[in-house]
């Protein structure tokens, strides 16, 4: 089994779908081995892109600030992405946001194998689809597996998952229903932060 280091140092010299192209750098996952849970996203941003590391963009003030509320320590968990790369589309001065395909998300499952086999987290959260998709299959729905713990073996690992929506869904929610958004991602991370502790 390599070590995360090694897998990152591999990872940043990743070929395995065009993606790598046009980004800025692979945006490996970062956080300790041994971790009780792996936050799993769908790809870097922007500012990701350009930082080099996971959800240090608005995505992740929001994360940032559920994982507090959910008495989860952001520095004892670790932070990873389903697709590495950051896909984006010309728009204007920006860059914008493209979701990965179905093929690149299957290439870069096998960082997220060698990840899970790496950290052996108890618990694995899939932030939105994407990352629900990468971990369970193309089938995956966010609306049908959110905030309930649920079996699941990865390649080598096996473990528990739990479901919920992107923190990006909070910030493109209408003013009125962003509270209610935001409520019910860290009423998940609760969720998620009990079934990672052991009982007793």
């Amino acid at each position: 089994m390599s070590s995360l280091t090694d897998l990152a140092r591999e990872a940043a010299s990743c070929t395995r779908c065009d993606l790598y192209r046009r980004a800025t750098a692979t945006v490996f996952g970062e956080g300790p081995v041994g971790a009780e849970l792996m936050l799993v996203g769908e790809e870097p941003g922007d500012v990701e892109d350009k930082r080099g590391r996971p959800f240090v963009g608005p995505a992740g003030r929001i994360l940032d600030r559920a994982l507090a509320e959910s008495e989860i320590s952001r520095q004892r968990a670790y932070l990873t992405n389903a697709v590495k790369h950051f896909k984006w589309t010309e728009g204007g001065k920006r860059r914008l946001h493209q979701p990965p395909s179905r093929t690149e998300i299957v290439a870069c499952r096998h960082w997220l194998e060698q990840e899970l086999g790496a950290v052996g987290p108890a618990v694995v959260v899939a932030l939105g689809a994407t990352a629900g998709s990468a971990l369970v299959g193309p089938q995956f729905r966010v609306g049908q597996h959110r905030g309930k713990p649920e079996p699941l073996e990865v390649g080598s690992w096996h473990g528990t998952l739990v479901s919920t929506i992107h923190p990006s869904a909070v910030l493109r929610s209408d003013p009125q229903a962003r509270a209610q958004a935001y409520d019910g991602l860290v009423a998940d991370l609760r969720v998620a932060a009990g079934a990672a502790r052991p009982a007793g």
